[in-house]
């Protein structure tokens, strides 16, 4: 009885092992191609539960979706002679399955052969446009061309090349450093022209300044002694006038300035009372028009 079960056992347990080796699937994202001894004999895209040969076949997936890889940096030299370190990033789908086992055999393998292409690519049409070309607007051309030349070339992979972009295009650090420092220099020197340039405008327009506000402060000076002279020769000639009308009165108007000119201060007079000087100053004194 031990004898029949434990024969179950091993058949079962058979049964179970070559049914693991018939077994496999194929989910949604994934397609498969099936080696026997090696070679391909189908081609599986569909998902599902498949069988396969036991210990015959056997059964390599790829995916479906949209791969990524980031080649490393790549140093190549432009039309004008200057080094440029270039990042790159790739985009691809395994078109063919079949041509990719045959060609690469795995991701590992298309990432080699794609890093290459890309290489050779970027050397040969960089190597026909400068540095200032490939950072102004036309970069964006300048990738299409680097892709479709990729693309036709990733073909024979069994892959298709959906997008190739430049991250970043940049000069090598000992490059940057000794342009940085040029550019440091030059920007230096400009700076110290244009405030030459500025100081010089700034005299100029201080001279004119200067010159503008002594020709105003001269005419405004003619002008101020040709008012005064002309308020001199009226007044002049109203008090002439009004002396005229009465010389009494302005002899008696001038006594009286003198006096406030002579005794308003502290100087000593020695005179007689009958000094015609002090005549007004008489008790009975009074003009002589009056008189």
């Amino acid at each position: 009885m031990n004898r029949v079960l434990l024969a179950g056992a091993a058949v079962a347990a058979l049964i179970a092992f070559v049914l693991a080796n018939s077994l496999y699937i194929v989910d949604q994202v994934s397609q498969a191609v099936v080696l026997q001894f090696g070679d391909p004999v189908a081609l599986i895209s569909e998902p599902g539960l498949k069988f396969k040969t036991p210990f015959i076949q056997t059964v390599v997936v790829f995916d479906k979706r949209v791969l990524d890889y980031e080649p490393p940096g790549e140093e190549v030299i432009g039309s004008d002679q200057k080094r440029i370190v270039v990042d790159t990033y790739c985009r691809y789908r395994i078109t063919d399955p079949l041509k990719f086992y045959q060609s690469v055999g795995s991701e590992a393998g298309v990432q080699l052969r794609l890093g290459s292409t890309i290489s050779a690519s970027l050397r040969q049409i960089i190597g026909d446009v400068d540095l200032s070309t490939l950072l102004s607007p036309q970069r964006s051309a300048i990738m299409e061309r680097i892709r479709d030349t990729v693309r036709d070339q990733s073909t024979a992979f069994g892959i298709d090349v959906i997008d190739l972009r430049i991250r970043r295009a940049d000069l090598p650090a000992e490059n940057s450093d000794a342009i940085y420092a040029r550019m440091q220099s030059e920007r230096g020197r400009e700076a110290k022209q244009f405030r030459a340039e500025g100081y010089e405008m700034a005299q100029g327009i201080k001279a004119q300044a200067d010159l503008e506000r002594t020709v105003i402060l001269a005419k405004a000076a003619r002008q101020a002694q040709i008012s005064r002279g002309e308020g001199d020769a009226q007044s002049i000639g109203i008090y002439a006038k009004a002396f005229g009308q009465d010389p009494s009165f302005y002899a008696f108007y001038r006594s009286l300035q003198a006096y406030r000119t002579t005794l308003g201060n502290s100087s000593t007079f020695v005179l007689t009372p009958e000094n015609p000087f002090l005549k007004y100053l008489s008790p009975n004194a009074r003009p002589d028009h009056d008189q």
